[in-house]
């Protein structure tokens, strides 16, 4: 989409956004945008060490349950329904 852009349209995009904002503002923007995509980043990176950390807890949990029963105490099979 914007890969043609030449060096005479990002200038005047330049131009058309310090006209806009002010010279004041595009600092503030700046870091405000700064902020924003670190934030993203640092919650796209927690969201996959907590999908990681899950995959960890799941996989000890079917452990657990895959465990050999303890032997009945009498020599009958256990009836599920009667």
């Amino acid at each position: 989409m914007f890969g043609n852009l030449g060096f005479t349209e990002i200038m005047v995009l330049g131009i058309v956004v310090l006209l806009v904002f002010g010279a004041k503002r595009l600092p503030e923007i700046g870091q405000s945008l700064g902020k924003g995509i670190r934030e993203f980043k640092k919650s796209l990176s927690d969201a996959g060490e907590a999908v990681n950390s899950g995959a960890d807890d799941r996989t000890a949990v079917s452990r657990q349950l895959d465990a050999p029963a303890t032997p009945p105490t009498s020599s009958e099979p256990k009836r599920l329904s009667q």
